[in-house]
């Protein structure tokens, strides 16, 4: 396992990073603690979460995953061992069990804080993320911008005044956003710049062989402000695993359980995955070896998340942690990327 620091801090992170939005839901406590045993056992350090999660959000689960994480914490005493990034929910998601209120502000981030804190069993939080933007922006991947009617109000300064206070109180280490823009890490930036107030660290967007959006305008503004990329989604809800390409129907898959991510059973994206995995197996490799390499050896990536359903999985995605691919496959790629290019924003 390689490791990488946070940028501008101190904090050392393993290159794969273990997600968890599946743990309360579509893994038991017992499942998601094995995962993170054979996680840490080979060398990854780093956990991701968020305070919504499990995925599907609803309010029956809601938290489960972060209380499932506690859990583990208190069990194995290895709170110390582990680099620990959640997540505060924002508005236009129709969470209202999550807040009343659910604006980004002082009060709704430090009663995030609090909640998450209390779940984790953990006194601190080494990287707190916003989930997503709280204007109405194009996010989760989606390409384009459009302009709708909007009550957001610009209080940039007044979040990071808020995490300034939680990193001075112990309770937080380093922040990141997430699902965002150019426009919105410059916002964060210049507010950092012009007020002498933290710094984001990271951004958390989708990148893949299926969604390379990020490389449009968001690459080279994290290159330019050194900020790292927590790519998620590296599987495309695994169809870049290979499972989908004979259609049969897979009942326990997540396209089955949410098929609102239609964007990666979309006819586009079959051609591609058929594409992509030809391309794996003419240079011996798996599809899954060729996808999350491709990710990992590009220069603004800081680590991918990975989840998984079953141990197996999860095996399989860390096993490829050493697979380094060629210019002339790295080469191939491309030209796949330009016949159809981001298939699955």
């Amino acid at each position: 396992m390689n490791y990488t620091k946070l940028p501008g801090t101190t904090i050392n992170v393993s290159n794969i990073c273990l997600g968890t939005m599946t743990f309360g839901q579509q893994n038991s406590e017992s499942e998601a603690h094995s995962q993170i045993d054979y996680a840490v056992e080979n060398g990854i350090n780093f956990i991701d979460t968020a305070e919504m999660y499990p995925v599907a959000a609803r309010e029956k689960t809601y938290g489960e995953t972060e209380k499932i994480i506690g859990a583990w914490f208190k069990k194995t005493g290895k709170r110390d061992e582990i680099v620990l990034a959640s997540k505060v929910a924002g508005p236009n998601r129709g969470l209202p069990y999550i807040r009343e209120d659910l604006r980004y502000n002082r009060e709704t981030i430090k009663l995030s804080v609090e909640k998450s804190l209390a779940r984790l069993q953990t006194d601190y939080i080494d990287l707190y993320q916003l989930h997503w933007p709280a204007r109405k922006s194009n996010m989760f991947g989606q390409l384009g911008f459009t302009i709708q009617e909007d009550e957001w109000q610009d209080n940039f300064q007044e979040i990071l005044e808020t995490l300034q206070e939680l990193i001075t109180e112990g309770k937080v280490r380093a922040i990141g956003v997430s699902n965002e823009t150019p426009w919105g890490i410059m916002r964060y930036v210049e507010e950092s710049r012009k007020n002498n107030l933290p710094k984001i660290s990271t951004v958390q967007n989708p990148y893949s062989l299926l969604n390379r959006s990020f490389e449009v305008g968001l690459a080279e503004t994290v290159y330019r402000e050194n900020i790292g990329l927590l790519a998620y989604s590296p599987l495309g809800f695994g169809t870049l695993s290979g499972k989908y390409l004979s259609g049969e129907r897979l009942p326990e898959s997540r396209l089955h359980l949410f098929p609102n991510f239609t964007r990666y059973n979309s006819e586009q994206s079959k051609h591609a995955i058929k594409l992509y995995a030809d391309l794996a197996r003419e240079n011996d490799l798996h599809l899954v070896e060729l996808a999350l390499a491709f990710i990992r050896q590009q220069s603004f990536v800081t680590s991918t998340i990975i989840g998984a359903t079953t141990l197996e999985q999860l095996k399989q995605n860390i096993n490829t942690h050493s697979v380094i691919l060629s210019d002339e496959i790295l080469k191939s790629i491309n030209t796949i990327q330009q016949i159809h290019p981001n298939p699955a924003p």
